[in-house]
């Protein structure tokens, strides 16, 4: 196996458990080392650090499998880690149909990301090291959980900054035409082949709980609502009325399929339309609700864009906090790691004051469990949710 040898100074992250290598922290290359090839990371005095794969053309150059000299190029190395990852899901869920198996950094398997949706797996490979390596996961994946059918869902722009292309197809099987799931006792229609991420969204279930005792009898309005999980969830504790808001046709057809589903049609309607239109005009009209909640898709695509990401997460804040009446609850979120919770709460901060209300923050919470965060790899802590109280 060749060696990466990294410059001086430069083993300190990773020693503390980070598995990133940049390219401009790389001394060395000895030996031959095909992009998407296995190597030996290795400090600038010799010590051995990890085994990893390599692709020179991305600026994270090298991404660590193992902390130990092994193979991570076959099945058996696949399935022992999915199986160490599914054992400490089922301490938490028990056999939810609905969970996310794998989560990249977090359960030491960077570039890879599997989702079971009852008996079809969805999964997502993102870097060059672990494309190289599908057909073994996919082995694994057939030993462990013999599905009926596993999804490739590839669509993401970041596997262009690896060199591959965006692709969804279907490794294995077929996939079932009404593909359904379950979460705290609702209905969920899945589309594995053209919805949203892998096909549902997961990371939210333990906040959905959060809307229970807050609800009963309350108007609530989900903006950036895909598929109606908050909608349903505040209709399913005790909503009187909740409209859901999104800009995408489709997403808004199986929110109403999901809603028929739970026999909760007299409680929640959904608006096609744009957020940020739709807020400026609800202002407009004088309208109030008693819950907000606002779960947008990442503004910040890259830390280059920060700056302005903050200014959109500003202006949908302060309008959404412009329609939260008297004593009501804001429940506002960011799925991008580039926005750290203090910058969040900075700019909940000054969304309140721009909207001319006083907060109080309830809660700040985070992804589900079965996303779990790597403390070593501050990027694998994505999500951000605060429960705020209108005090005024």
């Amino acid at each position: 196996m060749s060696r990466l040898v990294l410059r001086s100074g430069h083993e300190r992250r990773i020693q503390a458990g980070h598995p990133w290598i940049f390219s401009n922290e790389i001394e060395r290359i000895e030996g031959p080392a095909e992009p998407g090839c296995a190597v030996e990371v290795c400090s600038n005095r010799g010590k051995y650090l990890g085994t990893a794969y390599y692709n020179p053309k991305s600026l994270i150059a090298a991404r660590i499998l193992s902390r130990q000299r092994e193979a991570i190029d076959d099945a058996a190395f696949f399935e022992q880690q999915i199986r160490r990852a599914l054992e400490r899901r089922r301490l938490l869920y028990g056999d939810l149909d609905a969970l996310r198996i794998v989560h990249g950094e977090g359960d030491g398997l960077p570039g890879l990301v599997v989702d079971r949706y009852g008996e079809v797996l969805s999964l997502q490979v993102v870097t060059l090291g672990m494309d190289h390596r599908r057909e073994a996961i996919v082995a694994a994946l057939q030993n462990i959980f013999q599905p009926t059918a596993i999804v490739a869902r590839n669509d993401v722009a970041v596997r262009e900054l690896e060199g591959l292309t965006q692709q969804v197809e279907v490794l294995f099987g077929q996939v079932p035409e009404d593909l359904e799931v379950t979460e705290h006792g609702l209905r969920f229609k899945v589309d594995v082949l053209g919805g949203q991420k892998t096909g549902h969204f997961l990371d939210q279930k333990e906040n959905h709980l959060a809307l229970r005792g807050r609800v009963e009898g309350k108007r609530v309005l989900d903006l950036f609502c895909y598929s109606g999980s908050w909608s349903l969830h505040a209709a399913h504790f005790g909503a009187s009325e909740v409209t859901g808001v999104d800009i995408s046709g489709g997403a808004i057809q199986i929110a109403e399929e999901n809603v028929r589903r739970n026999g909760l049609e007299g409680r929640c309607q959904f608006v096609k339309a744009d957020v940020f239109d739709l807020l400026r005009e609800m202002k407009q009209e004088n309208r109030l609700f008693d819950t907000i909640v606002l779960d947008p898709p990442a503004f910040v695509k890259s830390k280059k864009k920060l700056k302005e990401a903050i200014k959109g997460y500003l202006t949908i804040n302060r309008r959404a906090m412009e329609l939260l009446a008297p004593g009501g609850t804001l429940y506002t979120c960011t799925c991008s790691f580039h926005m750290d919770r203090d910058t969040f709460v900075e700019t909940i901060r000054q969304a309140g004051r721009k909207a001319g209300r006083t907060l109080q923050l309830l809660e700040m919470r985070g992804q589900a469990y079965d996303h779990p965060v790597l403390l070593n790899c501050p990027e694998t802590e994505y999500l951000k949710c605060t429960v705020l109280q209108a005090n005024d």
